[in-house]
């Protein structure tokens, strides 16, 4: 078990933005409000930002985080996602990717939402930096084929 680095007090504009058709997929965003000092390694910051440069030239639209972990779309959303999962490949291990490059090739209005986001006071992550980089560079790599290369 391990404790959220995000704030809960944020979701309710989450819910806000989805309710009032603000957008049909709302993707959280860390980088916008301060961090606290351990809350993100500098080489995973630069990493993200590297891959929302990516998503943003890809889909045409800012993304400004590709993978915070919160995001929210209506369970109708995700099940057309999730049917169209192997148009991207079924290669994402912590499904971000998917879910946007879903939202975006099913034109779903996607907007960026920011939250706070701390330091882990509990576990530790499960991501390999090296690992998990290399298979999301191969997935964007694959996207980007299939989006700006058809």
């Amino acid at each position: 078990m391990q404790t959220s680095p995000s704030h809960p007090e944020d979701l309710p504009r989450f819910y806000e933005a989805i309710s009032t058709g603000k957008g049909e997929f709302i993707n959280g965003v860390r980088l916008v409000y301060p961090m606290e000092k351990e809350a993100m390694r500098t080489l995973n910051f630069i990493g993200n930002k590297f891959f929302s440069m990516a998503f943003s030239w890809m889909l045409g639209q800012p993304i400004k985080d590709t993978l915070c972990g919160t995001k929210v779309m209506w369970k109708k959303e995700y099940e057309e996602i999730a049917a169209n999962r192997s148009y991207f490949g079924d290669f994402d291990p912590f499904g971000d990717f998917d879910l946007i490059f879903g939202a975006a090739k099913l034109n779903r209005k996607i907007i960026d939402l920011p939250i706070r986001y701390r330091e882990r006071t509990y576990g530790t992550t499960n991501i390999s930096r090296w690992k998990h980089g290399l298979l999301l560079l191969r997935m964007v790599a694959f996207a980007a084929r299939r989006i700006k290369f058809v």
